[in-house]
């Protein structure tokens, strides 16, 4: 049924249609009748401080829900500040939509104010940039976005809107929302997988990318338990699966077991479900390159995807492992295949006091920290956390045994923690969230607390504050060495900057303390932030045997 209405206000009841419950966006003038839509709607219109918060929390949307996360920002300068999350949301393969307003149609061409080319700055990191010509196409344009967002590959799609093209009156309507297929293997491919399966000794299944559930989580790690193979997760998808299972062997990427790694080069079949083997994942581009290789994926290019592919099996990742799980195999691994990985992943994510040339750490222990924390948090606690040395440990350390339990970028983007930890705790109130972030990291977008505190999001922050930027000043010191140059930060009292948004603060001066503050911060209610001193010479978690 269509009424007389605006593009704009067409715009927020298409979202409305899709079943979207939040926007994040910092306001412009450039899309005021969406912000007119939006007074009234359903949609929680989320008003963040800063654009790349705004990206970030859709982009933490989209990974933990089943929809895209949507954000909102201006042209020029706001579309500027929100390009990382696009970037972000790419390389992740992470469904989000990008709205962003335009000068009018008429200004065109003539450097107006805070004009740019939307096609030019965003057509290499998104899977489709489309400008809002026709404001009778509204809610069809915001449909098509929706669906490419979350078909194939997942992946950021950005749309432009015209200042003016959103005023103009039209008699339309809102659109049936198409719906993604989740395509599962065929017989062929099963068949196919089983043969390779039965020829091989050393099997690995590495899991990663979007669309895991709790149900074909433990489906898959259930099969593979039963069927004794090992199961690693790619970089930063370290929720694919759940850790307590029998079959879980840790992670690839960067702080990798070295067990792991040599296990990756062992295997003489590897099977990529949701992920390829990639950059980060290979070491390089330099493990695991010969083995019989099986990529689960439904992107149908696999990009990202190097080297080796026997089999490409163009399913969704849960389809996929419910059907899996139904079947049985005649594989027979190597003796101890599985209990040798399993017994390498518990030794390896069990912290142990950390020393630094023998010498006891001074601050906080954080390997401490993270063994106690295991004991704190709820089972399915949503962690978030950005990008820096800081990520190491509760990567490392923290266990995941609930689907949709992770939100960190996968490209490195810095300032993701926050944002997101504000994101997870809006998608599911009531669940506990906690973001561990790095002292540069935080700073980066650490003002979202303030949009915590305005929308009742709330979450515990550890803090770690070494006062360095730590992953640079550690390359720093392999390739020049006694000459830090570029990496010393200069910090506040993160506890009281907490106080100071209405939030709890605490500052933390030894692990043995963390147990009861966390409690007293779980107890207040409120976004918190605990300020953990480190000793500025610790690196990396490395105590404990590789």
């Amino acid at each position: 049924m269509s009424t007389t209405t605006t593009a704009g206000h067409l715009i927020v009841a298409q979202l409305e249609r899709a079943g979207i419950k939040r926007v994040y966006g910092v306001p412009g003038e450039s899309f005021l009748d969406v912000l007119d839509g939006l007074h009234g709607s359903s949609i929680e219109t989320v008003v963040t401080r800063h654009e790349g918060g705004a990206g970030f929390m859709a982009l933490a949307e989209g990974r933990l829900t089943e929809l895209p996360g949507v954000a909102m920002v201006t042209r020029g300068p706001g579309a500027a500040n929100a390009f990382i999350a696009i970037h972000t949301a790419h390389q992740d393969a992470t469904p989000m939509i990008l709205f962003v307003g335009l000068i009018p149609v008429a200004d065109r061409g003539r450097e107006s104010f805070q004009e740019f080319d939307i096609n030019a700055w965003f057509g290499s990191t998104a899977k489709k940039v489309v400008t809002l010509e026709d404001a009778a196409s509204a809610a069809r344009v915001v449909d098509d976005a929706i669906f490419t967002a979350l078909s194939g590959r997942p992946g950021p799609v950005v749309i432009g809107l015209p200042e003016d093209v959103l005023v103009h009156a039209i008699d339309s309507g809102t659109v049936e929302p198409r719906v993604v297929a989740r395509s599962g293997p065929t017989a062929a491919d099963l068949a196919a997988l089983e043969q390779r399966l039965a020829a091989s000794h050393k099997p690995l299944i590495v899991v990663g990318g979007e669309g895991w559930d709790q149900a074909s989580s433990e489906a898959l790690a259930g099969w593979a338990e039963r069927h004794g193979i090992p199961v690693l997760a790619d970089f930063r998808a370290y929720d694919a699966v759940p850790h307590h299972s029998g079959a879980y062997a840790g992670y690839l990427g960067y702080a990798r077991s070295d067990a792991n790694a040599a296990r990756l080069d062992e295997a003489d079949l590897l099977i990529f479900v949701g992920c390829v083997r990639a950059d980060v994942l290979s070491d390089g581009y330099k493990r695991g390159l010969t083995a019989v290789t099986v990529v689960v994926n439904a992107d149908a290019d696999l990009l990202g995807h190097f080297g080796r592919l026997d089999q490409h099996i163009p399913a969704h990742v849960a389809s996929f492992a419910t059907v899996l799980a139904a079947t049985t195999s005649e594989v027979r691994p190597a003796a101890g295949w599985l209990a040798e990985a399993r017994a390498d992943y518990e030794k390896f994510s069990s912290a142990r006091p950390d020393r630094v040339n023998g010498v006891d750490v001074q601050g906080v222990d954080l390997g401490v920290v993270m063994e106690i924390l295991k004991q704190e948090m709820d089972d399915d606690a949503v962690i978030t956390y950005g990008a820096g040395n800081h990520s190491l440990w509760p990567a490392r350390y923290l266990q995941h045994n609930a689907a949709n339990s992770l939100a960190a970028p996968r490209n490195g983007a810095m300032g993701m923690g926050i944002p997101a930890a504000v994101a997870a705790s809006l998608a599911f109130p009531g669940r506990q969230v906690i973001s561990v972030a790095g002292d540069g990291c935080f700073m980066m977008n650490g003002q979202e607390i303030a949009t915590a505190m305005g929308h009742g999001a709330t979450f515990i922050v550890l803090v770690v504050d070494n006062g360095i930027f730590a992953t640079i000043r550690e390359h720093q010191e392999a390739h020049y060495p006694g000459r830090p140059s570029g990496t010393h930060m200069t910090n506040p009292d993160f506890a009281a900057l907490a106080r100071s948004y209405g939030g709890y603060g605490e500052r933390i001066e030894t692990a043995e303390d963390f147990a009861p503050a966390f409690r007293r911060a779980v107890d207040s209610g409120l976004p918190a932030v605990l300020h953990l001193p480190q000793d500025p010479a610790t690196r990396s978690p490395k105590t404990a045997s590789n």
